[in-house]
């Protein structure tokens, strides 16, 4: 299977489960079904790489950073669930991406990463003056939803320039810290699906797409793309949510949403990332809200040394 292929299946599915998941509301709360995503996805992830074997080794500012990158990953998904119950997915995962392509830069400045965020910023523009009468509490989640995944992208890259973590065994300690963050809320919102078979199977269905399949494909398709391609492609993750949103949830956008969502989707097609921070330990875990990886860049990507394959963010 050639490796376009591979990211095209890990893009879908990485918006399917937050599509999913909002048909999922109608019979789990909605941080219920936040909280299902986080905990499914920790579970699996934990199993896989029983990333307890690596916490004891870590030093003790390490182990802050992981606590804090738990924490934001909890509370990011929440805010992202809360921001999809209340706008279009394809809405909420545009303007997921502009902190990221502003963080871009800020650390490298020049006229293409200006243009970029300029066409990044005119596109949520146009995504929020449409909503934002009708549903200022929507846009207010998604814009605190984006703000930690800025945050999510800094603290996920500082963890794998300490060189402590291998990449995929910080995601799974973060899930399962994130996991424990969410549990006093989601756990008892999502009381009423440990009743209902279907409902449990679906939230265990939504974590284990939302990031466990996308995190192996992506795998795939970095071992065999290059830096730009890569890049490229991840550009269009807006556009794959909007997509997504129409087949699955029937949410059709209008003219103005789809110049919205064009424009954020050229900024992080033009924007320029400084080079990655050396890590012994691989790449960062990762994105996308909505999620993934860290890096442009979540629902969670890395960066490894330029030269090397490199993944941009997703939510995790």
């Amino acid at each position: 299977m050639p490796p376009h292929a591979w990211f095209v299946v890990s893009a879908v599915f990485h918006y399917l489960g937050p599509a999913f998941a909002v048909l999922l509301f109608a019979r789990v709360d909605v941080l219920g079904v936040a909280w299902l995503r986080i905990a499914s996805a920790a579970l699996v992830l934990a199993l896989w790489r029983r990333p307890w074997r690596v916490w004891g080794t870590l030093d003790r500012g390490t182990r802050r950073l992981l606590l804090g990158w738990g924490a934001v990953l909890a509370v990011m998904n929440s805010c992202f669930y809360l921001a999809i119950d209340r706008l279009p997915l394809g809405t909420v995962a545009a303007i997921e991406f502009v902190p990221v392509v502003a963080l871009a830069a800020l650390a490298v400045r020049g006229v293409r990463n200006a243009a970029a965020l300029g066409a990044a910023v005119a596109g949520v523009w146009l995504l929020t003056d449409v909503h934002l009468v009708a549903e200022p509490v929507g846009v207010a989640f998604a814009v605190v939803n984006a703000l930690l995944f800025a945050g999510y992208v800094v603290l996920a890259h500082r963890v794998a320039s300490s060189g402590q973590v291998p990449g995929l065994d910080g995601l799974a300690l973060s899930m399962v810290i994130a996991s424990v963050v969410a549990l006093p809320v989601g756990l008892w919102q999502a009381a009423p699906a440990f009743l209902d078979p279907v409902a449990l199977a679906a939230g265990i269905g939504v974590g284990i797409a939302s990031s466990v399949i996308p995190y192996v494909c992506d795998q795939l398709a970095m071992a065999r793309l290059s830096r730009a391609t890569y890049a490229l492609m991840v550009s269009l993750l807006p556009a794959t949510a909007t997509v997504v949103g129409v087949v699955v949830l029937t949410q059709v956008p209008s003219t103005l949403e789809v110049l919205g969502v064009a424009l954020v989707v050229a900024g992080v097609a033009l924007h320029r990332s400084a080079g990655p921070p050396r890590s012994a330990g691989g790449p960062a875990p990762g994105p996308r809200p909505g999620g993934g990886a860290v890096g442009l860049g979540g629902d969670g990507r890395g960066h490894r040394r330029d030269g090397e394959r490199h993944r941009a963010p997703r939510r995790a």
